[in-house]
């Protein structure tokens, strides 16, 4: 049995999202076959959560191939889409940190209905831990048509655009054996 919806819908102006594109894009760097939220309708700040949504279109990228004839939604896209709503959120309301938002992880996710184009893909997620500067996990849902096609938990992780922890751990390491060679040479 599925999980109860995080919001009711009823209470939200799709056609007039509070967040639309242009601001989507103004907080989130996805473009292209990967961008995946269209508007966001609602925003919880006391729950740190919100309903977004993304409208699919025979045209979409995956259609061709997953399945000729017979589109079906990747089921990574569609918590890539809940990701993004997550992400828009953390950023948006400085409540994470980080340039943006990337995944950390991902747990009992379930498919419940498949998502065929064209529809419009309803996103849900809602903060139920947060490390600020660290991680936040968020449960995710998805709704066609008022039933739910997915839902599971996500972990959402602060990611600078400068050197990544490997980079930075090399550059350590060398700045160490400098250090030693340094001291070495003096002896």
């Amino acid at each position: 049995m599925p999980p109860r919806s995080l919001y009711d819908f009823s209470e939200f102006d799709f056609e007039n999202p509070l967040y639309g594109l242009d601001e989507v894009l103004e907080v989130n760097p996805q473009r292209f076959e990967m961008l995946q939220l269209h508007g966001v309708v609602h925003v919880d700040k006391e729950r740190h959560g919100g309903v977004g949504f993304v409208d699919l279109s025979p045209d979409d990228f995956w259609c061709r191939g997953h399945f000729p004839g017979y589109p079906l939604m990747p089921g990574v896209l569609q918590c890539e889409a809940a990701a993004q709503l997550a992400g828009f959120y953390a950023r948006k309301f400085k409540v994470l940190g980080g340039d943006f938002v990337g995944f950390g992880g991902i747990n009992n996710v379930r498919f419940r209905a498949p998502v065929r184009p064209p529809c419009r893909l309803v996103v849900c997620v809602k903060v139920t831990d947060l490390r600020p500067g660290k991680r936040a996990s968020f449960d995710i849902q998805g709704f066609v048509d008022g039933r739910m096609v997915f839902n599971g938990e996500m972990i959402g992780v602060p990611i600078q655009r400068g050197q990544t922890h490997a980079e930075k751990a090399a550059e350590e390491r060398t700045a160490r054996r400098r250090e030693r060679r340094e001291v070495a040479n003096q002896s």
